[in-house]
């Protein structure tokens, strides 16, 4: 018995070490919810103290480089008339009154699977499926996924149930609507994105619309001066233009307020009335000017960072083929909007990012084959 009371102790040492490295997991995971929930808080008190300090009473322009214009709207006061059975669903799932939601019918059951996997890997609990059609309600009840089939419509039902990418893609702009008359801020997804981090933790959260951008450097991405030459026109030949490319409408947060309805029901009435592509639509809402004959749209904006919320240019073309920024970049999200092959993209995306396995996205060519 002497000689195996050693074995006992280390059995015993490495069950306890066991149990403290559970509970130090669990202390870990509710110090990132507690952050999380610090960092939101102090976001929300600090656009809260703008708005007292710019809307509450008329004041004088202060000292050169100290003014700033309000640029967070105030968030419409929540209407749960509007819905009362999405109210219900969002008031279970929602966290701190956001959520992320997908638009999905069996076209894209293989492509929405991958994404939910990479969401629950990651413990996001606020995710919402919209369930264009039965098939869709399947996967998500067998697979514990919250969704919502919104009541019977046969305008809207048609194209969901069989409309492509794009098809669906402009539903979104209608349905959208009354998740934010009902108070909600809104991360729309597109079933094309990997998920490997919260995104919700890389928000700012000060601006109408926060999109991801199909730019792939700081210019693209965040605009530049591009020159137009003319040289018929002699010593005027030169001409500034100010450029930036677009946001993209598969990915992007919204919140609640009254210039962001208007975008929607401005969007969704072109589509509706126009034979249109909804991310030009939706991007040429958000940035055309007031002129003559045309009321421009006041809603403030802000571009997601590239290399965290990245497109698939940026992954295929760049960041593959650097090892710095290969072992520097984590990316919160990776969207597949640049190939058409997306499915064994996004499958390759998660065994590169996920599961470590470096050669997983060297076989894609940097573009589409054809």
């Amino acid at each position: 018995s002497t000689s195996c009371e050693p074995s006992e102790k280390v059995k015993a040492l490495k069950f306890e070490f066991s149990e403290a490295s559970e509970k130090n997991a669990e202390l870990q995971k509710q110090v990132k919810e507690l952050t999380s929930k610090l960092r939101y808080a102090e976001q929300i008190k600090q656009q809260a103290e703008t708005q007292v300090a710019i809307l509450g009473q008329q004041h004088k322009a202060g000292p050169f480089g100290t003014v700033k214009s309000l640029r967070t709207n105030l968030a419409v006061i929540p209407d749960e008339s509007v819905n009362p059975r999405l109210s219900a669903i969002l008031d279970k799932v929602a966290v701190q009154k956001e959520l992320i939601v997908t638009l999905a019918n069996s076209n894209v059951k293989e492509m929405l699977e991958v994404q939910f996997t990479t969401i629950k890997k990651l413990g996001i609990p606020n995710y919402l499926v919209v369930a264009l059609d039965d098939e869709i309600v399947d996967l998500c009840e067998s697979n514990d996924i919250a969704f919502y089939k919104r009541d019977p419509d046969e305008g809207l039902d048609s194209v969901g149930k069989s409309g492509g990418n794009h098809a669906v893609s402009s539903l979104k702009f209608q349905i959208l609507r009354e998740f934010l008359q009902l108070g909600y801020g809104v991360l729309l997804s597109d079933v094309d994105i990997v998920y490997l981090q919260n995104p919700f933790n890389h928000l700012y959260r000060d601006s109408d619309v926060e999109s991801m951008t199909d730019g792939h450097n700081n210019m693209t991405a965040y605009g530049y001066d591009d020159v137009f030459d003319e040289p018929s026109m002699g010593w005027a030949r030169y001409a500034h233009t100010m450029r930036i490319w677009v946001y993209n409408s598969g990915f992007f947060y919204i919140r609640p307020t009254i210039p962001s309805i208007e975008l929607l029901d401005r969007v969704a009435y072109r589509l509706a009335h126009e034979t249109a592509w909804d991310q030009a639509v939706f991007n040429e809402e958000l940035f055309f000017p007031s002129h003559p004959g045309y009321d421009g749209l006041f809603a403030s904006r802000r571009t997601m960072d590239y290399y965290i919320f990245m497109n698939s240019k940026v992954l295929f073309k760049t960041v593959r083929k650097d090892g710095e920024l290969r072992k520097k970049v984590k990316p919160v999200i990776v969207h597949v909007n640049y190939h058409p092959d997306k499915l064994p993209r996004m499958r390759a995306i998660v065994e590169f990012y996920v599961n470590g396995d470096q050669e997983a996205l060297k076989s894609f060519p940097d573009g589409s084959e054809k």
